[in-house]
């Protein structure tokens, strides 16, 4: 009775459950990247980005006592703020690394010496002393406090600012749109020529050509670097942005064909053939009728390229060669960070989700076309 029409399957829950867990591995590390972008360093360091709404506790590195010092009767007397930038309640406090929570807030504790010190919950201090300070070190208080929910827009300000700041990926950026938008216009252009060639075309030799672009899509990107870069040093474009464009075309063109063609195939023939009996070229045939209907398969390879080439690491490095860092892209950027600033979390975070915003708005604002182009052609 399971299978009978209007019944559904047994595996249905399964399957909703499944893709709900791919959904949910999917999203809780971008939404946890697009909090943590958002937190100060001190909010990463001591809490994850689950719990940022919430107020966090945590011990802190010591603090030195310092401030004008002024005189009050026969006492020098020195008063500041622990926390002058946020506004952190001090549940406990200490003078030494072995016991940070001996004493309580509010507390006056005597240091010796005729000196003595109190913290209160706002982190304010007072410290007395029956004799002169100036020029001598002063203690140093070990806190933990609670701190409410802190976020902050400098991140992106120092990622995005421009200038040649070290943190600063706005040429970064550019350099990514400037390799991204040329590789994948280039070959979306070049696949559709030959993919309505292979089409709809007949000629000699098409079924072969046919099974060679099948099979160079599983010829390994690794395998064709080396050569390919001696070929562009040899001819004088193996350090710039058309050497890299090239070998972004080469590596996507098979897919692009193999794609297009089949998707042009299962176009009805009899609109094709009204054409021509009507007097129009090939040419208008296939800029009028078939690139139109063939919109949807063309958008899902965009679709592909566009985030192949943005994401890309490999090529970018083997065919952009600059030592001044002009033509540096978003990946290489990252990796340069992580080498640089490893200890500044929010920086990379910050760094990360600004180098997947792009293609998340690219797949959201096109995924209907990607489905529709991977399924064209696959059922008659």
């Amino acid at each position: 009775m399971d299978n009978i029409a209007g019944s559904k399957s047994s595996l249905t829950w399964a399957v909703h459950i499944s893709v709900a867990l791919l959904v949910a591995l999917w999203l809780f590390p971008t939404v946890g990247l697009f909090v943590s972008s958002f937190r100060t360093a001190d909010q990463i360091a001591t809490s994850g980005w689950w719990s940022s709404l919430s107020e966090q506790e945590s011990q802190n590195p010591f603090i030195r006592v310092s401030g004008d010092q002024v005189q009050e009767g026969d006492l020098y007397v020195i008063e500041g703020q622990l926390f002058p930038e946020t506004d952190a309640e001090v549940s406990a406090w200490g003078t030494s690394s072995r016991e940070p929570e001996a004493y309580e807030p509010g507390a006056v504790v005597d240091l010796g010496d005729g000196q003595s010190l109190m913290v209160n919950e706002a982190g304010a201090f007072r410290m007395t002393s029956e004799t002169d300070m100036e020029g001598t070190r002063l203690p140093r208080v070990f806190t933990t406090a609670t701190t409410p929910p802190e976020f902050t827009l400098e991140n992106y300000e120092q990622v995005l600012g421009g200038g040649n700041g070290t943190d600063s990926m706005a040429q970064a950026f550019i350099s990514t749109l400037t390799v991204t938008i040329p590789a994948t216009v280039i070959p979306i252009v070049v696949a559709a020529f030959a993919a309505y060639a292979l089409a709809w075309m007949d000629f000699p030799g098409r079924a072969l050509l046919v099974a060679f672009v099948v099979g160079l899509l599983v010829v390994p990107l690794q395998l064709a670097l080396i050569p390919l870069l001696k070929l562009h040093l040899g001819i004088g474009i193996g350090k710039g942005y058309l050497g890299v464009w090239l070998a972004h075309t080469g590596f996507g063109l098979p897919l692009a064909i193999y794609l297009l063609r089949n998707y042009m195939v299962g176009l009805p023939r009899d609109i094709i053939e009204n054409a021509r009996v009507d007097g129009a070229t090939e040419f208008q045939i296939f800029t009028k009728i078939i690139l139109p209907l063939s919109f949807p398969a063309l958008a899902s390879f965009a679709i592909f390229q566009f985030l192949w080439t943005w994401n890309d690491l490999l090529v970018a490095k083997v065919f952009l060669i600059d030592a001044t860092g002009q033509t540096t892209v978003m990946t290489a950027k990252i990796i340069e960070l992580l080498g640089t600033r490893g200890g500044n979390w929010e920086i990379l975070a910050t760094a990360a989700f600004v180098s997947i915003i792009v293609p998340l708005i690219v797949f959201f604002a096109m995924q209907k076309y990607l489905v529709r182009g991977l399924l064209a052609g696959s059922v008659k």
